[in-house]
């Protein structure tokens, strides 16, 4: 089965919180748009995964990111009712994407880019999920880079059998 790809925007495909001035892939009306490198839209897309935008930019993410990177629209990921539940609903320290990401994949593998994912997602999605889970954290302050690809293209390898993908 395809694995699921889901998506983080902030600090994940577009950079910040790192070193000044923040290299820039053209202009646009949109302040962030120039971080976001356009190569990255065919990378994604060539890692054999069903990408999903799993971001608070939401149907914004298939508006402005999307024609950017040369992606189709993408499905979104639907929040909770309330955004960020509290930590009592959700367990100490566990991000609150994580659950909807888990009843999300239904099962199926998937793999999810984002900056903010720690050691408490890992540990709640192997108790919970009963399919394969990559969990990468991607560096705020480069966002997604060759290392990151690389990690998913060999975890992706490892439960497909498909090197290369």
């Amino acid at each position: 089965m395809t694995p699921l790809l889901f998506l983080d925007v902030d600090g994940t495909l577009i950079p910040f919180g790192g070193p000044d001035p923040y290299r820039e892939y053209g202009t646009s009306s949109h302040p962030l748009l120039p971080r976001l490198d356009p190569a990255l839209g065919p990378r994604l897309l060539a890692l054999g995964c069903a990408p999903v935008w799993a971001t608070t930019w939401l149907d914004d993410a298939n508006e402005l990111l999307s024609p950017w990177l040369g992606l189709p629209p993408l499905p979104v990921v639907e929040w909770p009712e309330g955004g960020e539940a509290p930590a009592v609903r959700r367990g100490p320290g566990l991000h609150w994407k994580t659950r909807a990401l888990v009843d999300r994949a239904a099962g199926r593998p998937f793999i999810w880019l984002d900056d903010e994912i720690t050691g408490v997602d890992r540990a709640w999605v192997r108790a919970r999920h009963p399919g394969p889970a990559l969990l990468h954290r991607v560096d705020h302050r480069y966002g997604l880079g060759e290392g990151d690809l690389a990690a998913v293209e060999a975890w992706v390898a490892s439960i497909t059998g498909v090197a290369g993908v």
